[in-house]
């Protein structure tokens, strides 16, 4: 039986996991999440939360003699096949948001599983497409006085007020909130990995 735990300060992927019944410790730590160029859109994601992953794991390995099952996840807004990351203020959180007015993105989030006793590691990315109606400028910037984009990939966070852009989407919804459950528990199921529940 591991104990798991998360290498996030997201409070939706714990909420995520919390609501799903799992018990776990939550490791954050901060890395460049700046992506590699010279990798596909795919691969920049896996990267990003490897690199937190093995952040995580160097810091619980010496503080646990436990076994133990480390999640990393990183979780981009994919338009035209180039990254949208978080807005680093309002101006570019209304250039992203006229961008995805309108227009169909797509969501992916990277899962890293390391297991601590003998660094098996699995990886995963599951996409979703969201589908966004027409928004004015009016509304996109009520929107941005929210306050809501600031952290948010793509600038907007479907569990929150920015739901309301959002037509339709196709794929699992936990996944555009930042963390895919079912990708998740699959992962846990074909490696055989028990995790302590709460």
């Amino acid at each position: 039986m591991y104990q798991l735990v998360l290498a996030s300060e997201s409070p939706r992927r714990r909420q995520i996991l919390e609501t799903a019944g799992f018990a776990f410790d939550v490791v954050p730590v901060k890395v460049s999440e700046i992506p590699d160029k010279n990798l596909n859109i795919d691969m920049q994601i896996l990267d990003i939360a490897r690199r937190k992953a093995k952040a995580a794991f160097a810091l619980t390995k010496q503080r646990s003699n436990h076994p133990f099952l480390l999640l990393a996840a990183d979780t981009m807004v994919v338009y035209h096949n180039k990254a949208i990351g978080k807005p680093s203020n309002s101006n570019e959180a209304f250039e992203f948001l006229k961008l995805l007015s309108r227009n169909v993105h797509e969501v992916k989030t990277g899962l890293i599983v390391i297991e601590s006793t003998h660094g098996h590691e699995v990886s995963h990315v599951e996409t979703s497409q969201v589908y966004f109606r027409h928004l004015s400028e009016d509304e996109i910037w009520t929107y941005i006085q929210s306050g809501e984009p600031m952290d948010k990939a793509g600038a907007y966070a479907i569990q929150g007020l920015g739901g309301a852009f959002v037509e339709k989407f196709v794929g699992d919804y936990q996944n555009i909130v930042g963390l895919p459950l079912k990708a998740f528990e699959n992962i846990l199921l074909q490696q055989r990995w028990q995790v302590k529940k709460s």
